[in-house]
């Protein structure tokens, strides 16, 4: 069997904020029947024995949401003694939580820290920045909170991971973000583009355009080439030089083919990818589908399918290799035209074109001390789920 990986909403799309550029919170629509939509603890020992007892080399379970910690921390204890009991003799299990970490408790920072959960905490930058669109359910803003949060996690020493998710409230603030972010002493970056489109196509106002996205990347690359590159871990560059180095591709945006996972709903449904989690594209429910059944199912077959097909420029593109035509969510109305261009591909090619050749250098430095088997197996060490979208 194919190794796969889990994105499970708990929490479905409930959320304690109202960011104004979320993607997902929309999707409680789907289930119409219940106001509170939260995972019963018959749905969750289904899911974890199930997938425990297929083969893996590790068992990675990415709570996600909406926000997950609504369910609180008896859920998590449950799903990690659930852990235990299927689990086989030396299995390896990871827990990634994504978070805005507003909710974060003593005790629930303690669990993550005894269980070793990889943490990624929303943080969009300094609070004029952040508050501009992640604001509560009263209209006000949540940078306060999310940093009493963190406050909790160190004291408990959890690790984390700090997501941005770059709108147009810090696409032309890149070296503030940064240098926030690294005075904090944060030091595990991801940045993630805001693309969002209305009916027709056109991108939503707080979204960013390619050629916004490749001058944020550069102005990140110029701050964190200048002292920081053994210093400070920047996802999407992490994931660049472990393609030089080893040829592998942990950042699936570059892969030509993204089904590495599951989504997971509340109520046991199994969607490919929770960019596309929509009626059309569920592949079936955990009550009465297998993994093996999901992973042959047409479904994930043509939604494999859809990422492969580009667009014809993409053929003369000097950096197809590490764009494989970017995030199919970035590619609009995929699903009827697979061959449609990323809204961000310009950004793309000014990024590479302009550090392309540093990181090739960085790359040959890391061959040469003999380092690539390090960053073979160390690559996903940060990754807090399979494919964060950092909301």
């Amino acid at each position: 069997m194919k190794p796969f990986s889990l994105l499970i909403k708990p929490a479905g799309a409930d959320c304690n904020l109202r960011c104004a550029y979320c993607f997902y919170l929309c999707k409680g629509k789907l289930y119409p029947d219940t106001h509170l939509h939260r995972m019963s603890a018959k749905t969750l020992e289904t899911l974890i024995r199930g997938y425990m007892a297929t083969p893996q080399p590790v068992y990675t379970f990415g709570w996600q949401g909406g926000e997950p910690t609504l369910m609180g921390v008896k859920f998590f204890k449950q799903a990690t003694a659930l852990q235990k009991k299927h689990g086989r003799p030396g299995s390896r299990v990871a827990n990634g939580l994504q978070t805005n970490a507003t909710l974060m408790t003593d005790s629930f920072a303690e669990h993550c820290a005894e269980y070793n959960f990889l943490l990624g905490i929303s943080l969009d930058g300094p609070e004029e920045i952040h508050d501009r669109y992640r604001i509560n359910t009263a209209g006000n803003g949540s940078h306060a909170d999310v940093m009493k949060g963190i406050g909790r996690l160190i004291k408990a020493n959890v690790a984390f991971n700090i997501l941005t998710l770059v709108s147009q409230a810090n696409v032309n603030q890149a070296a503030v973000v940064y240098r926030y972010l690294t005075d904090n002493g944060f030091l595990y970056h991801q940045y993630v583009p805001c693309v969002e489109f209305e009916g027709n196509g056109a991108i939503m106002p707080f979204a960013i355009n390619g050629e916004q996205w490749g001058r944020f990347l550069c102005n990140i690359f110029n701050n964190w080439i200048k002292a920081d590159k053994h210093r400070v871990s920047v996802r999407l560059f992490d994931s660049i030089l472990s393609y030089l180095v080893t040829g592998q591709k942990i950042a699936c945006h570059m892969d030509t083919d993204c089904r590495k996972y599951f989504v997971i709903e509340h109520n046991g449904d199994i969607y490919p990818c929770d960019f596309f989690v929509a009626d059309r594209l569920k592949i079936g429910n955990l009550a009465d589908t297998s993994w093996s059944a999901a992973l042959t199912s047409e479904i994930y077959r043509q939604f494999g399918l859809w990422k492969s097909i580009l667009n014809k420029r993409c053929g003369d593109c000097e950096f197809q290799g590490l764009c494989a035509g970017d995030c199919q969510k970035h590619r609009p109305f995929i699903d009827r035209h697979p061959g449609n261009i990323s809204v961000l591909c310009a950004g793309w090619k000014m990024f590479y074109r302009n550090t392309l050749a540093e990181f090739k250098k960085i790359a040959g430095e890391i061959i040469a001390a003999g380092e690539q088997g390090a960053l073979a197996q160390g690559g996903d060490r940060r990754e807090v789920s399979v494919r964060s979208p950092g909301c």
